[in-house]
């Protein structure tokens, strides 16, 4: 599993369109909740799938996620990966940083997505962070 976060507008997408040269002719699946694709249950028979904009996915879901709902999307997803040579490629913007919301649900989105990022983290193969379409690769 690799791991891309960055700021909005960053270049997270192109960033990862490039590494992985994504094109056409590529196989691979791209589903972004920027796009409001849904967050699939099950995972394409393909070599790489790219799951943009989690966060996106995590609010969307309001109460019913928690910490153990992430861990077991993760934990899928890396079962996936296991059953052949195909790669997960997360990309989630980084909303960790500014003023902290006034809104009680939107302070916890935040955690819960954090928190999420973490457990992504430790479980990825790679961890790239984009800023202004350069990386810097953490793991």
């Amino acid at each position: 599993m690799h791991f891309v976060t960055g700021g909005a507008f960053n270049g997270k997408a192109e960033w990862v369109r490039s590494f992985y040269k994504l094109h056409k002719e590529s196989s691979f699946n791209w589903f972004s909740a920027y796009r409001e694709d849904a967050l699939p249950n099950d995972l394409p028979e393909s070599r790489i799938v790219v799951l943009e904009g989690v966060e996106q996915w995590i609010l969307q879901m309001g109460s019913a996620f928690t910490q153990d709902t992430g861990r077991k999307w993760i934990e899928a997803w890396l079962d996936w990966e296991r059953s052949g040579e195909r790669t997960i490629v997360l990309i989630g913007t980084d909303i960790s940083k500014g003023i902290v919301p006034m809104e009680r649900e939107v302070r916890e989105w935040r955690d819960l997505t954090g928190w999420f990022y973490q457990d992504a983290v430790k479980c990825c193969d790679r961890f790239d962070s984009i800023w202004y379409g350069v990386a810097k690769r953490l793991k």
